[in-house]
């Protein structure tokens, strides 16, 4: 059977797929729930409208990527039973225990707390209604730290006893399956990043409805009430998002250190093809751009920082670091079989790292400039205002022709960088999930092993065609209703629910029958 048509590997692209597709909807999911929660708490705590108005602009984008979010990671967990059964069988024990919390606790207070949410507003108390949306946000983090923990668990299994009878691992500790260090580490860097996604998204979006604010501005409309209001709420939104995404941004970057120093002792292998690192080297570099001859194993071409690779494992610049050679030959002697048979697809888990890397500090370092950005427009503006008479002409003029410049500039990044954290992320899971191969849970079972027995190469490649034209389908549907909706922008002639309640219970007649 031609390798590139076996069950196996169509199973795992069909898999592989889903994750990722899927993994567009997480994130946002995540951070748009803490995002309107936090939105709302303000809109109860000052009683100002435009806080109002933002939450229930971003609520509903939230609402429109949670939906689909939830569709796709349901048709993720029936895989694990259609093509991956003999995997369910062996794991299961051990596996469906977090999968398990994420339905009965997560899932609950996500599918509960929402509904109350969306169908609460002139019905419940302010703060009872905001409490709820606080609740949907709680049940997107646990949702996703279950998750999590069942993967941490595939790529280092804790909290097990080997059946004698099956040689099956039974749940042994589940304290360690939830608290493990990979988890913990794992979960840190995946919210953080996750809270990077959705303040670039906000910051993108933004940007857009500033830079037709001011379009209309120069053409010498005069912005009505509505427009005004809608101003203010990107404002406000725009540095919520740059607040956001600048502090993410620092948080995965320390997260990912101590995820890769993690990785470094539980998964060499994974972290040694990250960096394209074929031999032990003390001390080990950094290899920034490399090409290599993968049946040789050897780089042709490397572009190296010395040192750097063995501080970033072990905070040592000294210290040496196993390379894929010498790990595969320990591997196969300590397993059996061939060592290039525990060597994973090396291309992509070097790039895959990198442009993950690359992709995520991009939209780091833009949110963080446009936070210096909007605060020197900020003081720019208020100094022209209040104290040109002290300011030498020379030093006005150039303010004045700089900053229309740096302000078309920034707005031309937010827009453009608010899609790179989500190409982070699949980036990220690509080298996560191949970088472990060949292994489908580490040391214990191979991935060749945990497809479905009774599943042939045809009927993967026809639900893998389905089901790749229907996620096509609804990525459309997807993306034309939220450009829709946030093309839209806020609807700020919406009155605040108390203020709505007060007009209405005022009648327009009084009834004759009342005298």
């Amino acid at each position: 059977m031609n390798l590139a048509l076996a069950p196996e590997t169509m199973a795992r692209w069909q898999f592989g797929i889903t994750t990722v597709y899927h993994f567009l909807f997480v994130p946002l999911t995540i951070s748009l729930a803490a995002v309107t929660a936090g939105l709302e708490t303000a809109w109860v705590r000052t009683g100002k409208e435009k806080y109002f108005h933002a939450t229930k602009f971003w609520g509903k984008l939230f609402l429109i990527n949670i939906a689909l979010g939830v569709v796709t990671g349901i048709v993720q967990e029936f895989q694990f039973g259609m093509n991956w059964s003999d995997y369910s069988r062996f794991v299961g024990d051990v596996f469906g225990a977090p999968l398990a919390f994420e339905a009965l606790i997560a899932f609950f207070l996500e599918s509960t707390f929402i509904g109350l949410w969306i169908f609460g507003w002139n019905k419940l108390p302010k703060k009872v209604h905001c409490a709820c949306i606080w609740l949907v946000s709680l049940g997107t983090v646990l949702s996703s730290y279950f998750i999590l923990a069942a993967n941490a668990w595939m790529q280092h299994p804790v909290g097990y006893r080997l059946d004698k009878a099956t040689g099956r691992p039974r749940l042994a500790d589940l304290w360690a399956v939830l608290t493990q260090e990979t988890v913990l580490v794992n979960a840190w860097h995946t919210l953080s990043a996750s809270f990077l996604t959705g303040g670039a998204f906000v910051v993108g979006i933004a940007c857009f409805h500033l830079v037709r604010a001011r379009r209309a501005q120069d053409r010498g409309e005069e912005p009505g009430a509505g427009q005004r209001g809608r101003t203010a709420v990107m404002r406000t939104s725009l540095r919520l998002g740059l607040a956001v995404a600048a502090v993410a941004g620092l948080a995965t970057a320390i997260s990912g250190d101590s995820l890769g120093q993690v990785m470094f002792e539980q998964q060499p292998m994974k972290m040694a093809a990250a960096e394209a690192l074929w031999d032990t080297q003390q001390p080990a570099p950094f290899s920034v751009f490399a090409v290599g001859d993968l049946d040789e194993g050897r780089n042709d071409v490397a572009v190296e920082v010395p040192g750097l690779l063995s501080f970033l494992a072990h905070h040592n610049f000294d210290d040496a670091v196993p390379g894929i050679n010498d790990i595969a030959r320990q591997e196969a002697a300590r397993y059996g079989g061939d060592p290039k048979d525990y060597v994973p697809n090396i291309f992509m888990t070097f790039w895959g790292f990198r442009l993950m890397i690359t992709f995520g500090m991009v939209s780091c370092g833009a949110a963080t400039a446009g936070l210096w950005l909007t605060r020197r427009k900020w003081w720019l503006a208020r100094r022209l205002r209040t104290a040109e008479d002290e300011v030498p002409r020379l030093a006005l003029t150039k303010e004045r022709e700089l900053a229309p410049f740096l302000a078309r500039w920034f707005w031309r990044v937010g827009i453009l960088t608010m899609g790179f954290p989500l190409v982070s992320n699949s980036f990220g899971w690509i080298f996560t999930e191949m970088g472990r191969q060949p292994w489908a849970v580490n040391g214990l079972m191979k991935t060749a092993d945990a497809v479905s027995p009774g599943v042939s190469t045809t009927s993967v490649v026809l639900s893998l065609t389905v089901f790749t034209l229907l996620y096509a389908a609804l990525a459309v549907v997807e993306v034309r209703l939220m450009v829709r909706y946030a093309k839209a922008g806020p609807q700020t002639d919406e009155l605040p629910p108390g203020e709505r309640e007060l007009e209405e219970s005022v009648p327009d007649r009084i009834p004759a029958l009342t005298y």
